[in-house]
């Protein structure tokens, strides 16, 4: 589906519902976490790009003060009253568009006298693919209602608000990575974010100059970050740094893992090891874009990947053969993308070796007996933007 095809089914399907055209159409991006992972809820390190894929959300008024949210992966619509706002009763899909009006709610922004709207979503972002559908979803409806609503509030905030209304609503406990690359990210950059001061840097990526293209592999090993791996990774990152007496594992430097062996017990080591280099890896990447180009940040992709594979523990079988298939394949350098469990992975290929990279893993995946994977390439691409 092309861009201008979602938006489109976006504005009929919001027609077909309510019998009005649209107000207006808004889009957000799906993500690719080029490296950083778990390192956004411990005041780290992350640098995403947006992808070419999106979600789209169409609004149009109400006569009275309710949000209706429907969509086409959705058999029914959902209402609910703006005075009766609940982050304890919304389920399933409806969460993540309900959660943002609550948590703008949450935020500051006065609704005694707005008017309902009718939103009707629909993206192209794989669902359970480790390329953040939610926060797609989450940054096209705040951009919307904040427009809509004149609510004022900047970009930077509206990622909170995504935030909020995945961690409180939906309830994964995940950090702010996603949102800011929806909301931040620009063409043919990646955004380098400190999560602890959520300072941004769009930085240029440069991928095709080079003669590279991204290519994804969605395992099709779904994941989910409310249930108990991505929970039990954070929850082990917050003892360690207890254990070492800092506030968060970003004020740990790297010379202070071998305080930290002797300390702590060795999952909680590994974990932690994993979050300090980690840091470190995503500050040489971006370094190394500035200095040398994308061709040389392909070890530290591999690096990463080791790491969470290793010390982390939340790739798959069919991430880590993702990864070395593509890298027999030609690529320069892959990791698994997300929070794991699951998911994707991508890897920096040459444009001349993608075919043969995609093809090369369908045969790996084949022959180990795994369902097939997706295989495509995604571009750095804009990220929330109103559509019409």
């Amino acid at each position: 589906m092309t861009g201008t095809d979602l938006v489109e089914r976006a504005a009929a399907g919001l027609k077909d519902r309510s019998g009005r055209p649209p107000a207006g159409v808004w889009s957000a991006p799906g993500r690719a976490n080029l490296i950083g992972e778990h390192t956004d809820y411990n005041d780290g390190f992350v640098f995403p790009f947006a992808i070419d894929r999106r979600a789209a959300v169409a609004l149009g008024d109400r006569d009275d003060r309710a949000v209706r949210v429907s969509s086409s992966f959705a058999p029914d619509p959902v209402v609910v009253h703006l005075d009766e706002l609940d982050p304890d009763a919304q389920h399933g899909w409806s969460a993540y568009p309900l959660g943002v009006v609550w948590a703008l709610r949450e935020f500051g922004a006065d609704l005694a006298h707005a008017r309902g709207v009718d939103l009707h979503l629909e993206s192209d972002v794989p669902v359970g693919a480790g390329l953040s559908s939610s926060a797609a979803i989450e940054s096209a409806v705040a951009l919307a209602l904040n427009e809509h609503w004149g609510l004022g509030f900047d970009r930077p905030t509206l990622a909170k608000v995504g935030r909020l209304a995945e961690n409180r609503v939906v309830g994964a406990p995940t950090g702010i990575l996603d949102q800011s690359a929806a909301l931040l990210a620009e063409a043919d950059a990646g955004v380098f974010l400190d999560c602890r001061s959520l300072d941004a840097e769009v930085v240029p990526l440069h991928f095709a100059e080079a003669g590279l293209a991204v290519l994804v592999v969605d395992t099709r090993v779904e994941h989910a970050h409310a249930t108990g791996g991505y929970a039990a990774r954070r929850s082990s990152s917050e003892a360690g740094a207890r254990a070492l007496g800092v506030p968060s594992l970003r004020e740990l430097p790297e010379r202070e893992l071998l305080r930290a062996r002797e300390l702590l017990d060795d999952e909680t080591f590994r974990r932690v090891r994993h979050v300090v280099t980690e840091n470190r890896r995503v500050l040489d990447t971006v370094r190394a874009l500035h200095e040398g180009g994308p061709a040389t940040i392909g070890a530290l992709l591999d690096a990463s990947h080791a790491s969470m594979r290793d010390d982390f523990e939340i790739s798959t079988p069919e991430l880590d053969l993702a990864v070395e298939t593509t890298r027999a394949a030609g690529a320069i350098g892959a990791r698994m993308t997300g929070g794991g469990f699951g998911g994707s992975a991508i890897a920096l290929v040459p444009l001349a070796r993608v075919e043969e990279a995609a093809g090369a893993v369908r045969a790996a995946f084949a022959a180990a007996g795994y369902r097939e994977p997706g295989t495509f390439t995604v571009v750095p691409s804009p990220g929330a933007r109103r559509e019409r």
